[in-house]
């Protein structure tokens, strides 16, 4: 397991990214699992920035973790911001129109939907939202 702690702020999508990019390398992981994993890090990432700690700033730790019995990874975000599970939030309709859809909660279902597992806990007082996807 390898782990990567950083700035809880928007600018650091790309470090983030570029960490799990060279774990996921080192695994032969195709190019479309790499995206789908780009983007569930450019959503958890840019949440956490948003919306973890408010006003103040803090910090979100990533871990990846090789899954060898189901050849995928697994990939944890820690933060110590408000207690919040975004699996509990309604998925958005995305059969109504444009007009009238309600803003926000796309980024989430979009991960919910291209990942193969996706658990929620708060426990010592951090955030901790896990994803897998196999390969």
């Amino acid at each position: 397991m390898k782990e990567l702690t950083v700035e809880a702020i928007v600018e650091q999508i790309e470090t983030v990214t570029e960490f799990v990019n060279a774990e996921l390398e080192k695994l032969d992981c195709p190019m479309k699992a790499r995206i789908q994993l780009d983007i569930a890090i450019d959503e958890i990432v840019s949440n956490i920035a948003y919306y973890a700690y408010g006003e103040k700033t803090g910090t979100v730790t990533v871990r990846i973790e090789a899954l060898q019995e189901e050849n995928g990874v697994q990939l944890m975000f820690l933060d110590s911001g408000f207690p919040y599970d975004p699996l509990k939030r309604q998925d958005p309709d995305i059969s109504a129109e444009i007009e009238e859809r309600k803003e926000g909660g796309l980024g989430i279902f979009l991960v919910r939907k291209t990942m193969d597992d996706m658990k929620y806990e708060y426990k010592d007082g951090q955030n901790c939202l896990t994803i897998r996807k196999s390969f």
